[in-house]
C-alpha cells in the first residue's frame, strides 16, 4: 500500500508532501531543512525566518529570504542590533520582506540578545544545549511532534535572555530546521542525512 504522507518524485526520490511539486520547497528540503547549522548568524537567521514563519506558510518566507538576508544584514546580529526606529519604519514600507511591525522589532531585539549571550557561551551553545536524547521516528505526518520538553525548556530559557517570538512551537520547528531533532518521515530519502542520529 502506498503511503499517502510521502511522493516519489520523477528522480525516484521519497519526499514528503509539502516537499514534493513546488521547486523551491523542494530545494530547501533536499538540500538544507534538516541539516546542522552550529554557528551564530547561522543560528540568528533561523530563529528569526521561524519567528516571520509564524502564522503564516513557510513557502512564503522562503521565497523573501533574499530579501531579508539584504534589510538585516546577512543576519549579521550586531548589525541588526544597532537598528533603530528609522530602520523599522524604512522596513515596513518594504514590499519585499513580511511588513509586521512586532516581527521586525523582534528581530532587532533577538538581535541585542544573540549579541549579549556571547559573553555566556554564545547562541550556538545555548540552542544545541537542549538537544534530546533521541529524536521521533514518525511514519505520518500525524506521527510528528509540534512540541517537546526540550522546546518548551529552550523557548522559556531564550525568554529568559531578552528573546522574543520564541514560544515551544516556533522553537520546536527551529530544532528540526537545524537538525537537532529528525523529523523526515521513515521511507524518505533524506531521513538519517543529519549526521546527528544514526
Amino acid at each position: 500500500m502506498s503511503d499517502p504522507d510521502l511522493v516519489i518524485g520523477a528522480d525516484g526520490l521519497a519526499r514528503p508532501r509539502w516537499a514534493a511539486s513546488d521547486p523551491l520547497l523542494r530545494e530547501y528540503y533536499d538540500h538544507e531543512w534538516g541539516v546542522p547549522v552550529r554557528d551564530e548568524t547561522g543560528l540568528f537567521e533561523r530563529v528569526t525566518l521561524e519567528a516571520f514563519q509564524s502564522g503564516l506558510s513557510w513557502r512564503t518566507v522562503l521565497a523573501k529570504r533574499p530579501a531579508f538576508r539584504e534589510v538585516f544584514h546577512g543576519f549579521d546580529p550586531e548589525a541588526v542590533a544597532a537598528m533603530d526606529e528609522r530602520d523599522v519604519e524604512r522596513l515596513l514600507g518594504d514590499a519585499r520582506i513580511i511588513r509586521n511591525r512586532r516581527k521586525i522589532e523582534a528581530t532587532v531585539t533577538n538581535a541585542r540578545a544573540t549579541v549579549a549571550l556571547r559573553e555566556d557561551g554564545g547562541l550556538a551553545d545555548l540552542v544545541w544545549s537542549f538537544m534530546p536524547s533521541s529524536t521521533p521516528h514518525p511514519d505520518r505526518f500525524a506521527d510528528v511532534p509540534t512540541t517537546s520538553d526540550e522546546s518548551r525548556a529552550l523557548s522559556r530559557e531564550l525568554k529568559r535572555r531578552g528573546f522574543v517570538f520564541v514560544g515551544p512551537t516556533t522553537m520546536y520547528a527551529l530544532m528540526e530546521a537545524i537538525g537537532m531533532v529528525d523529523t523526515h518521515l521513515v521511507g524518505s530519502h533524506r531521513r538519517g542525512t543529519s549526521g546527528v542520529w544514526t
